[in-house]
């Protein structure tokens, strides 16, 4: 079974064996998967959410289907 660091390493050499001209773009490709697949902790999403909810940053539930067809 393959270890954390031994996922990294394979990291590291894919990293390697890319042309350094394409290593920002790579990095913009690994922070934007890093954002898209981490989860912000249920405590702090539901503050997050009482919070716009109190503000009134609410949407009416009979709107939110609106402009999609189910056919």
């Amino acid at each position: 079974m393959k270890t954390a660091e031994q996922d990294l390493n394979q990291v590291i050499e894919e990293v390697k064996q890319t042309p350094a001209e394409y290593w920002p773009a790579l990095a913009q490709l690994i922070r934007v998967f890093r954002e898209a697949v981490v989860l912000e902790p249920a405590e702090a999403t539901f503050r997050r959410g009482w919070q716009e909810a109190i503000q009134g940053q609410v949407q009416d539930l009979s709107t939110l289907w609106d402009g999609i067809d189910a056919d």
